[in-house]
């Protein structure tokens, strides 16, 4: 799947894609032509680069609803002819989640539309799913015909039809169902056997219980892996493999078998010179043990000319603990030995955001200041930083974070930025958290109920009023916007 091509930030439809607050705001204020439009650009192309960890859908649903907006777009990109051969429910599920929401709110045209897409379309497991939350029984009943159609009366299809039970998110309708079709009811009751069986089946080796053992288990490859699998993925990026899989699993068992001090010998020998599965599985072993040779140990293995070793050995950085821990991530982050440009540098601070006490903010917010410098707003370490920034309550990271807020193509990382600046930023209450109080994500609009100043802005009182008495609002939100205006009508 692409990568979504985002708008610039100050662009009506760059606002929206990010799901920010002032989208809505400048969507409500803009040409309705224009809005409409920029709308239906982010529900058909979703902007999201992972939308398991961002929200959309009641964002533009609430959107919908304050434009009027018709569905027509929505129903062309569900029937579109690519429906046919573009299998990734990503095509179309944003489109079905908005829609769901959008039939929460009572809009009859989108309970439709997720009925006749449940008839014919490829994501019709997604469109099921959003009915069974809002539909009627008598109406999901009705569907029971067309969705049977789509498994034929065979072993295969019998089988697909166990994995469609198996894998909904609401088995509301498969249960109203099996009440009158003897097909689905025989499905639904062997369905978790599958699972069973397999587990039961599960063929491989296991190893031997001593750290001899163990340790070459580490290297033996499962079958059927090919040296793809423990080599480099298309991105270029080193690819856990079936080593590195392996390898973990060796690390727990080696907390099993490791008693004797030859034992240890053994593993601290391999963590210096082992192969690759070794090396990582007694690497591990010893950093969750938090040995006191573990930092030695990677630190050499980050420089290792097996990318294997020194993308785990990164890895591991992460998972030491302790106040000698600390000492050494200082070290290797130090900028004046030039290690905070090396990756051992970079995983370092990454642990000092996360564990680091507050003479580490310094060092942290170099990290994060360089980080955008050089990376921009993205990557996979950068939300550590901004967490980290706010831990430690680093008052000198703010003109970052709020960049971070401002730029950040991702919902999930704006509100980590949110956070911070909630905790950092002295002007959070009556600046960003008002817009936040709009955001798509449901954390940052509960983070802004609880910190937003209600005097001095006509809008929040109306916005936490409006969020109070939403029924698609989370309850976490309801309890926060609640508390805000209970305490308020006391004083």
């Amino acid at each position: 799947m692409f990568e979504p091509v985002i708008a610039p930030s100050a662009s009506l439809l760059g606002l929206l894609q990010r799901g920010r607050g002032d989208g809505q705001l400048h969507a409500l204020a803009a040409d309705r032509a224009e809005a409409l439009a920029a709308l239906e650009e982010c529900v058909t192309s979703d902007p999201r680069a992972d939308w398991q960890v961002e929200n959309r859908s009641l964002y533009y649903a609430r959107l919908y609803m304050e434009l009027e907006a018709p569905l027509s777009g929505l129903e062309q990109h569900l029937h579109h002819p690519a429906d046919v051969y573009d299998q990734d429910e990503g095509r179309t599920g944003l489109a079905l989640a908005v829609l769901g929401h959008l039939a929460a709110y009572g809009r009859r045209d989108a309970l439709d539309l997720l009925r006749g897409y449940v008839a014919v379309g490829t994501n019709w497991a997604w469109a099921l799913d959003e009915l069974a939350l809002r539909d009627d029984d008598r109406s999901l009943l009705s569907l029971a015909p067309a969705v049977l159609a789509r498994f034929p009366e065979d072993e295969r299809g019998e089988a697909e039809l166990r994995a469609a039970i198996r894998s909904a998110y609401e088995p509301r309708p498969w249960r109203l169902w099996a009440a009158q079709y003897p097909r689905i009811a025989a499905a639904s009751e062997q369905s978790p056997f599958d699972l069973w069986q397999r587990q039961l089946n599960r063929s491989g080796v296991t190893p031997g219980w001593s750290t001899a053992d163990v340790l070459a288990w580490a290297d033996r490859s499962e079958p059927g892996t090919t040296a793809a699998d423990d080599g480099m993925s298309g991105d270029g990026e080193p690819y856990r493999g079936a080593v590195a899989r392996r390898a973990a699993a060796a690390a727990r068992c080696l907390a099993a078998v490791v008693r004797r001090p030859q034992d240890r010998e053994a593993v601290l020998e391999a963590a210096l010179e082992g192969a690759p599965g070794a090396r990582i599985a007694a690497l591990r072993y010893l950093v969750d043990q938090q040995d006191p040779e573990a930092a030695a140990l990677i630190e050499a293995a980050a420089g290792d000319i097996d990318e294997r070793v020194v993308h785990a050995a990164l890895e591991l950085v992460g998972r030491m603990r302790g106040p000698e821990v600390l000492n050494h991530a200082r070290r290797w982050a130090d900028p004046d030995s030039g290690g905070a440009d090396s990756a051992l540098g970079e995983a370092a601070v990454q642990l000092l955001a996360d564990t680091g006490e507050p003479c580490d903010s310094p060092l942290v917010v170099a990290a994060l200041r360089r980080w955008l410098s050089v990376r921009g707003v993205s990557g996979a370490g950068l939300g550590t930083l901004v967490d980290g920034a706010g831990r430690l309550a680093a008052a000198h990271a703010v003109p970052a974070l709020r960049h971070i807020y401002g730029e950040a193509a991702s919902s999930e990382l704006r509100g980590r930025a949110a956070r911070a600046l909630a905790v950092t930023d002295t002007h959070f209450a009556r600046g960003i958290a008002v817009e936040c109080l709009w955001d798509c994500e449901e954390t940052t609009r509960e983070l802004a109920a609880r910190h937003v100043t209600t005097t001095g802005d006509v809008r929040v009182l109306e916005r936490l009023r409006h969020l109070a008495a939403d029924p698609a609002e989370e309850a976490e939100v309801h309890a926060a916007v609640r508390g805000r205006l209970t305490a308020r009508d006391r004083t």
